[in-house]
């Protein structure tokens, strides 16, 4: 794995999302590398990310696939594209699609490992596979459809959002 993580390669302007902008000081900061062809994230659920006692919320499992399966798209984009990931324009990729299922209680206290592949990268969509382990066990999947954000969309975030 290398020392920084596909979000860090993110420009400020662009780095203030929930699930894995660095800058977002209340957010989960999700970080992922290439291990292989594999992307992979660990994460430790903090206590009040609980749905019942002893278990993970599954909103928190599918935030941790969303946002790792994106940074994931972004990567390989760049890979795909013979670019490093500080090269401009930037390659950022939204959502269009987050299928998660739930396969067992995913335990709390412990940390989870969400392990990403790359299914299809056509134009300027990237599906994206995940599987979240707990102890090494699988406890969800999820199937993320990414989409490349327009330049012009990426264009209108010249200044940080103030915070207030």
């Amino acid at each position: 794995m290398t020392d920084k993580a596909f979000q860090d390669y993110y420009p400020d302007e662009l780095n203030y999302c929930y699930g894995c902008g660095r800058l977002n000081e209340h957010g989960l900061q999700v970080k992922s590398n290439w291990q292989g062809e594999e992307a992979v994230c660990t994460y430790q659920p903090q206590p009040y990310h609980i749905s019942l006692p002893g278990y993970v919320y599954g909103g928190l499992i599918a935030s941790l696939i969303d946002c790792h399966s994106t940074g994931t798209a972004a990567a390989a984009a760049y890979r795909a594209a013979g670019r490093a990931m500080d090269s401009e324009p930037p390659f950022r990729y939204l959502t269009a699609g987050l299928h998660v299922d739930y396969l067992k209680p995913t335990p709390l206290g412990i940390p989870l490992e969400v392990r990403a592949v790359v299914k299809e990268i056509k134009g300027r969509k990237v599906v994206i596979s995940s599987t979240l382990l707990a102890n090494g066990e699988v406890c969800a999947r999820g199937e993320v459809i990414c989409v490349q954000a327009p330049e012009t969309l990426l264009a209108q975030f010249g200044e940080p959002p103030s915070h207030g």
